[in-house]
């Protein structure tokens, strides 16, 4: 099977629809992220000391992040309807709000490291928050484009799915919490900043989804 196509060849690629965009926008960069961030979440998934259960969480957030990328690529949703629902966030919070007790609670921020383990999921982390950046931005084109008409694809495009944005904010806090989890199970004390103030935690309640609760 042929895996090359030539059409990026002039630094321009396909999204859902058979549309042609340029590799450089807006939108490019957010799935690219996307798809950047999942393969780092494979590597922590197959990371030397990852647990069983932990080993079904991460592959089931890349099936997720799968749908993110799918929902950042396509441009039509009444040919190709969106994917994501509130439901993968909700699934997070409840395995964050599981694992929360487990280790001894901050009162400063941490450096990222610890265990080997624990420092692929920080850096799952990192990704995560510039993957929810282009997220960000290309959800501010969107709207610009549906107010000027100025459409990438010269057809109209449907707006963004907000629930996209929502599951890659809430997964940042998972690999967060994971992160401590790793390194409390491996008997491996996180790393306060020295100079950090202290951490209060707020937390997020269900009527908090306003107006995206299905």
């Amino acid at each position: 099977m042929q895996i090359y196509t030539r059409v990026g060849d002039k630094g321009q690629t396909k999204i859902n629809g058979n549309y042609t965009v340029d590799k450089d926008s807006a939108r490019v960069e957010a799935y690219g992220t996307i798809d950047e961030l999942n393969s780092f979440v494979g590597r922590a998934a197959s990371s030397e000391g990852t647990w069983p259960t932990l080993k079904e969480e991460l592959q089931q957030i890349q099936q997720f992040l799968f749908d993110c990328g799918n929902d950042l690529a396509t441009s039509n949703t009444k040919k190709y309807p969106y994917r994501m629902s509130v439901e993968p966030t909700q699934w997070l919070e409840s395995i964050i709000d599981g694992y929360a007790d487990e280790p001894e609670p901050l009162e400063s921020f941490i450096l990222p490291g610890g265990t080997p383990l624990a420092s692929d999921l920080h850096v799952c982390r990192t990704v995560t928050r510039r993957a929810e950046r282009s997220i960000v931005a290309f959800n501010h084109y969107l709207e610009v484009s549906q107010e000027t008409e100025a459409y990438e694809t010269q057809r109209k495009e449907s707006e963004a799915n907000p629930y996209v944005q929502m599951f890659v904010n809430r997964l940042s806090d998972y690999f967060f919490a994971v992160a401590r989890v790793a390194n409390h199970r491996a008997d491996t004390k996180d790393v306060l900043y020295e100079r950090s103030g202290k951490v209060f935690h707020l937390d997020v309640k269900k009527e908090d989804y306003g107006d995206l609760e299905e």
